[in-house]
């Protein structure tokens, strides 16, 4: 710098907003108010009301578990498929299905060859079902992980069934690779478990389909619920594919489309 150059002026309060932005849009979870002020060294007095303000200008949202991206986060795009900005449009789809359907909603992911649970939003009368097996172990159990296998091609479905033996959860659970093919094969576009992962739950999942993405949209119930009918699945196929719009529209270097629209 030139001895007559002067050095620029920074706000600091700026800098300190931006810094914690950039911490949660590079966590795979959301970040509790107290964990960024660990991280950064800044007191919870000032952590607190720096994410008050972004909170307010919509920069980032306030989960019950922690912060995530807002929707006024700037180029609100998909630039890590494990980073904060997935997340965030992930957890603002459960929010709405938990919200308009009044149950727990979830949503998994196949990814190098196996079936991960991505996010679970609880609905606060529907709490979510027992995860007493993982669903890497589970998925032909499960409506998420059978939607998942039934969107895969014949070639990656063998070598995920070859992988995972088809465990008998229930008394319930299709534990015949043969009849298990062959309702994967029929499905109607969503996929349904009926007392398989668990007994007196029952759960229904979608597809969510975009550029390196499938993954799959569930709510589960008790059986017999009354919501349980054709017209909650229309419901999470809208969702659905509004966060497949998304998820699509930033791979491809897009953002307008937003998650927030309402049912």
């Amino acid at each position: 710098m030139a001895a007559t150059e002067a050095a620029p002026t920074l706000i600091g309060s700026v800098q300190r907003a931006l810094r914690l932005v950039d911490m949660v849009a590079n966590s795979p979870r959301p970040v509790p108010v107290k964990t960024l002020a660990m991280r950064t060294g800044l007191t919870p007095g000032t952590t607190y009301n720096l994410v008050r303000t972004l909170v307010h200008e919509g920069y980032l949202v306030s989960e019950p578990d922690g912060l995530v991206l807002g929707e006024n986060f700037p180029a609100f795009r998909l630039q890590s498929d494990a980073g904060g900005v997935f997340f965030a449009h992930v957890r603002m789809a459960l929010r709405q299905t938990a919200d308009e359907v009044g149950a727990s909603a979830y949503l998994s992911r196949y990814q190098d060859g196996e079936v991960h649970l991505i996010d679970i939003v609880d609905a606060p009368r529907s709490p979510r079902l027992d995860l007493w097996v993982g669903l890497d172990s589970s998925a032909h159990a499960t409506a998420l992980g059978k939607q998942i296998l039934s969107d895969l091609s014949g070639e990656e479905r063998d070598d995920y069934l070859s992988r995972h033996p088809l465990e008998e959860l229930t008394s319930r659970t299709i534990s015949d690779r043969r009849a298990l093919i062959a309702e994967l094969d029929r499905s109607p576009g969503f996929a349904v478990d009926r007392e398989e992962y668990a007994i007196g739950n029952t759960c229904i999942a979608v597809p969510v389909i975009a550029p390196s993405v499938r993954a799959s949209l569930a709510v589960s119930l008790p059986v017999g619920h009354p919501r349980f009918d054709r017209g909650l699945v229309g419901k999470l196929k809208l969702v659905a594919r509004r966060l497949s719009m998304q998820l699509g529209a930033d791979a491809l270097g897009g953002g307008a489309a937003r998650l927030a629209t309402p049912i």
